[in-house]
């Protein structure tokens, strides 16, 4: 029995495409063709632009210690809702972190999750995280809406929000370092 160079051929892609499915390349190929298709958030026109005016707001830090957001008012904020089993938001975090390193000194950053610290701490040493993580705590009153993951925040000085992003975005470019250095420089 031969077999044609066009079976071969065809059974090699379905094996290709199957390996999507059960094997890690899959996984990989994801964020791949995810951090791909991100592309810097769009700025809100300052005309259309909502202002967060209620700071009160408790949270919990990454020692698992309460704290309110009130200690955020008259600095720019960048907020990220994610969660570790969610793969654009895996695939997001790798821009949010070289964002942080850069303007950890002059940006408040809060990357929200609303799960245990068990799961988050394992996500966060296995991809080598090192942006602080803050945790939702259930019920309580928020400025934004925590339903979208991901999806993030950025809030000027005087607590207008300056972007809003549902689903991935590359936070890691020359168009939001500008926009940061504008804010911090207001």
């Amino acid at each position: 029995m031969k077999i044609s160079k066009k079976t071969v051929l065809n059974i090699v892609l379905i094996l290709f495409v199957l390996s999507f499915f059960v094997t890690p390349l899959g996984h990989y190929g994801k964020l791949f063709l995810n951090r791909l298709f991100a592309f810097p958030p769009p700025v809100i026109e300052e005309s259309q632009r909502k202002t967060i005016t209620d700071y009160d707001w408790r949270l919990k830090d990454e020692n698992w210690d309460f704290f309110n957001f009130e200690k955020s008012q008259g600095n720019v904020v960048f907020i990220n809702l994610w969660a570790s089993w969610r793969l654009p938001s895996e695939a997001e975090l790798s821009s949010v972190q070289d964002l942080y390193d850069k303007y950890k000194d002059k940006v408040d950053f809060y990357i929200i999750t609303n799960e245990e610290r068990p799961p988050v701490e394992a996500f966060m040493e296995e991809h080598g995280f090192t942006f602080p993580v803050t945790y939702l705590i259930i019920g309580e009153k928020m400025p934004i809406n925590p339903e979208k993951v991901p999806s993030s925040y950025l809030i000027d000085k005087s607590g207008n929000i300056v972007i809003h992003k549902e689903g991935i975005a590359d936070w890691n470019n020359q168009k939001i370092y500008a926009l940061l250095d504008k804010l911090i420089a207001e």
